[in-house]
């Protein structure tokens, strides 16, 4: 236990350093040269301004977290706690022999307290940073609506996976990390189909897009693609932030497209948003979202397998103050006992995820796309006020999107191939 505490700490030193390269690269007071004459002077200051401010809180939360998870390790919290929500159930007449009982009192404590803990961070985020530079649109009882859904969600999903996942690992024998994985992958394709259709609509307003040259331009390229487009939406992320996005979803033959409305409103060339949606369609049509559920799957399947090795480790659980060897500690343990390969794995995916990204803008630009591609990444950039100076060392370690500079540097260069 004292290894993996020391290891985080180690990772928090490593993570602060780079926050602290990326907090000097956001104090500079000039533009990139690539972007002088592209980004205004007015929006470069008011985006200094907001990364700075985030990057600020940014070094707070951390250091609060390192020291609640540093002390939850140490001190020996995390048993503690599980006695005390086994206690618990006696008092409002449940068995706490029961381990999926057991575990589910253990999950509505850590709910709680993790609600707490968050709460005052995201409060401010929300209602000081974000409103501070003009993005935040919620009012508070429409963030408590949202927080208040989210925990009705949880309560009502959480139950059945964590008891599946119980039974699975007390039956699941030799076969164990196959039979994990497969409950995985199939309760992952439900979400997938049912989160956009059930469960999204519950925070926001779906509505199709209106008939006219954007959505014809955007069938249009659909259909010249061969993608299987069903509908086509516009979403109201307004009424929750100015920030602005678009994104596709769908299994097979039933695609569907997103757009922001706050995409809509900025970008005033119906071309550029076309040229965003070309970007998307990149992913599809080079399997990019293939690929990367694969991947996902692979390493889901390595971990569960990694896991039936150390299940039965009792001094591992003895190292973390168990007694006992709960399925769900088991679980934690062994993702803190991972850590180091997580991180490695995580700065692995940035990397391909960053190359999908500038293929996926070669595919735009080799449609020809080019001329609109370019000022809607400008756009976006300017609108979402994103940092325009960024450290080459966080910026690797951390970004699973290029930064703006490589980006318009890329399709200026794919632009003159295909020229």
């Amino acid at each position: 236990m004292e290894t993996v505490v020391g290891f985080m700490v180690v990772m928090y030193v490593f993570e602060t350093y780079l926050d602290l390269r990326q907090h000097t690269a956001l104090k500079l007071p000039t533009l990139p040269k690539t972007l002088v004459g592209v980004i205004s002077q007015d929006k470069f200051e008011k985006s200094r301004a907001y990364s700075l401010d985030k990057s600020h809180f940014h070094f707070v939360h951390e250091f609060v977290t390192i020291l609640m998870d540093s002390a939850i390790l140490f001190f020996g919290i995390l048993p503690w706690f599980w006695k005390i929500s086994g206690a618990f159930l006696p008092m409002v007449g449940l068995d706490p022999e029961n381990e999926i009982l057991h575990t589910l009192s253990f999950l509505a404590g850590v709910m709680t307290w993790s609600q707490i803990t968050d709460l005052p961070f995201s409060l401010y985020s929300t209602f000081v940073i974000e409103s501070r530079h003009g993005f935040n649109k919620q009012t508070i009882w429409m963030f408590i609506r949202d927080m208040i859904k989210g925990i009705l969600l949880s309560v009502i999903l959480a139950p059945p996976i964590v008891a599946a996942i119980i039974v699975i690992v007390q039956k699941g024998g030799p076969y164990l990390a196959i039979y994990l994985w497969a409950f995985m992958f199939i309760l992952s394709l439900v979400m997938m189909t049912i989160y956009p259709v059930l469960i999204a609509p519950l925070f926001n307003k779906f509505t199709p897009l209106p008939d006219g040259d954007l959505r014809e331009k955007i069938e249009k390229l659909a259909s010249s693609l061969k993608f299987p487009l069903k509908k086509l939406f516009v979403v109201d992320g307004s009424t929750r932030s100015s920030h602005s996005n678009a994104y596709m979803y769908g299994f097979f033959k039933n695609k569907r497209i997103v757009l922001y409305d706050t995409l809509i409103q900025q970008c005033k060339n119906e071309n550029e948003i076309v040229a965003v949606i070309a970007h998307e369609l990149g992913h599809w049509k080079l399997n990019h979202t293939t690929y990367s559920f694969i991947a996902v799957q692979i390493l889901a399947f390595l971990q569960f397998g990694g896991y039936t090795l150390v299940r039965n480790s009792t001094d591992l659980f003895r190292s973390f103050g168990f007694d006992t060897q709960p399925v769900l500690i088991g679980l934690i343990i062994f993702q803190h006992t991972v850590i180091p390969l997580q991180h490695l794995v995580s700065f692995g995916l940035n990397l391909v995820s960053r190359t999908f990204e500038f293929q996926a803008d070669a595919f735009a630009v080799n449609l020809g796309y080019a001329k609109d591609l370019r000022p809607a990444l400008v756009k976006l950039q300017e609108e979402n006020l994103s940092a325009m100076n960024t450290d080459p060392l966080y910026s690797a370690y951390h970004y699973s999107h290029p930064p703006l500079v490589e980006r318009l540097r890329a399709i200026d260069g794919q632009d003159k191939k295909t020229d």
